[in-house]
C-alpha cells in the first residue's frame, strides 16, 4: 500500500484519532473511509447535476 504524506493542524488530528479511537479504528482506516465518503459523495452530486440538466434540456427541446 503507498503512503501518502499529510498536514494538518494538530488539533484537527486529536480529533480525528479521538473518533478512531471510539470507533476502534486506526487512524489511516478512518482518513480512508472518509475519502471513500466524500468520493461516493461527489459522484453521486456530478451525477444529480448530469440528471437535473438533461431534464431541463429535454424541457426546452419538447
Amino acid at each position: 500500500m503507498a503512503r501518502v504524506l499529510i498536514s494538518m493542524p494538530e488539533d484537527f488530528l486529536d480529533k480525528i484519532d479521538q473518533v478512531a479511537e471510539g470507533e476502534n479504528r486506526t487512524r489511516s482506516e478512518l482518513i480512508r473511509e472518509a475519502l471513500r465518503s466524500y468520493m461516493y459523495k461527489s459522484r453521486t452530486r456530478v451525477s444529480s447535476v448530469a440528471t437535473k440538466n438533461a431534464a431541463i434540456l429535454e424541457a426546452l427541446l419538447d
